[in-house]
């Protein structure tokens, strides 16, 4: 781990995370590459447990507000996310040498408060807008925007703890 970076797992907090192309290229800039980032950002949800609070697919980023997950931890996800999209795209993105799809690491902000959480929904929400991608947050499809504004059903499934129900009916009896 780079010097100065620390990771807090295990709190229990939500986890505010970013991750980005390499060099910042629009690797995502087509709807069919955003469409299948976010198809396996949700198997990543089934298959380590988390709750999705909100996302967005920009054009050469990934943000994401997430529970800490029931199986690993938010690294574990991030890169089997990055890996798990890397095994289905790479033939089809044209990429120089050396044929990188993302950086190396990925920005993990813990959230302490509700404030804080709602300030970063509204931020991945409004950044279609402030690119100049759409000029209403509900014409880009590929954030949870939708999902809080008209209950729409996305490929990403939004707000599901039910596995956290389920441990806790387990605590209890």
């Amino acid at each position: 781990m780079p010097w100065g970076l620390k990771r807090y797992y295990g709190t229990g907090s939500l986890h505010f995370i970013t991750w980005s192309c390499y060099r910042r290229r629009p690797l995502l800039v087509t709807p069919a590459r955003r469409d299948l980032l976010l198809t396996v950002l949700e198997k990543m949800r089934e298959r380590y447990r988390f709750a999705v609070i909100g996302y967005v697919v920009m054009p050469e980023h990934v943000h994401l507000l997430v529970s800490e997950p029931q199986i690993a931890n938010p690294s574990t996800v991030v890169q089997a996310a990055k890996l798990g999209f890397a095994r289905l795209a790479l033939s089809d993105i044209e990429s120089e040498p050396p044929h990188r799809l993302w950086q190396s690491r990925f920005y993990d902000f813990n959230l302490w408060s509700q404030r804080k959480e709602i300030e970063k929904l509204k931020y991945m929400h409004r950044n279609p807008v402030v690119r100049g991608l759409v000029e209403k947050p509900d014409q880009w499809r590929w954030s949870s925007y939708r999902s809080y504004a008209y209950g729409e059903a996305g490929l990403v499934r939004i707000n599901d703890w039910s596995w956290w129900e389920e441990k806790l009916r387990a605590m209890v009896g």
